[in-house]
């Protein structure tokens, strides 16, 4: 059976867990992503084709194209076809089977029921039944990957998930704003107050210390420029999960299992 297309808005980190679902199971996805994507887990983001032409997650690969008629082209060739397109405006011409909103912006940037015939929201931000058709929760806990038909996801707390004990010290911001460079890179072990990165503008360079011991799992590009809290790195106290780094989470895999499930149940009719 010939299986239609799959349109995913996002291909950060979360998102090229469902991006990879997708593909694995023989849907053929296009991703849309912003011009200058922020994913700090860049070892596992495939919005890194923006930059880079192609990215590869897992035996995935995405590669950029600059319109829709490179499509067919992409696919072919087994893979993944990346699209710089954030207001989705390639969508109606496109008329896919499903649209997943998986950009995680904690808000709806612009995804309505009317895109596709299936449409599904990750996260906080949508409400099953108004905006999208289902919601999928991306909060850790229980019901961590739960299918919601009727409401929305729990709202963004701001509090990272604990890992190894430790919450909101695994994840760094920025103290001010300027442009990033990094000192260390992804799968580093760091210890506390170690400098990771620096942040240059006019007063100068101003070091990014680890607040925790362990591994770099992500940390955002070279030359980024960033603002005042903006999110810049993520450190995993777990000094044997080196290879975290570089797969993809069992949060992702777990939301996209779900958004597997609604897209089977509901586009193979």
């Amino acid at each position: 059976m010939k299986k239609p297309l799959i349109i995913v808005r996002g291909a950060g980190d979360l998102a090229t867990g469902t991006i990879h679902r997708l593909w694995s199971a023989g849907f053929p996805v296009l991703a849309l992503e912003v011009a200058h994507p922020a994913a700090i887990r860049r070892q596992v983001a495939l919005s890194e084709a923006v930059y880079e032409g192609a990215a590869t997650v897992e035996g995935v690969t995405a590669v950029r194209i600059d319109g829709p008629d490179r499509l067919a082209e992409v696919l072919a060739r087994g893979r993944v076809p990346l699209l710089i397109d954030p207001e989705g405006q390639c969508i109606p011409k496109l008329k896919p089977a499903a649209v997943v909103d998986a950009i995680l912006a904690k808000r709806n940037l612009g995804t309505t029921r009317d895109m596709a015939s299936l449409t599904i929201g990750l996260g906080p931000g949508f409400t099953a039944g108004v905006d999208v058709d289902f919601v999928v929760e991306t909060m850790r806990g229980h019901n961590l990957g739960r299918v919601i038909r009727e409401g929305a996801a729990r709202p963004n707390t701001g509090v990272p998930g604990i890992i190894g004990g430790y919450g909101a010290e695994r994840v760094l911001h920025a103290a001010q704003a300027g442009v990033l460079y990094s000192v260390r890179s992804i799968g580093d072990f760091v210890e506390r107050g170690e400098p990771i990165a620096v942040i240059r503008n006019e007063a100068g360079d101003h070091p990014v210390p680890a607040a925790i011991p362990g591994l770099i799992r992500g940390l955002i590009r070279d030359g980024f420029p960033v603002t005042e809290g903006f999110k810049i790195a993520d450190i995993d106290p777990r000094k044997e999960e080196y290879q975290n780094c570089f797969t993809i989470s069992d949060k992702a895999r777990c939301i996209a299992g779900s958004v597997l499930e609604l897209v089977c149940r509901y586009t193979l009719e």
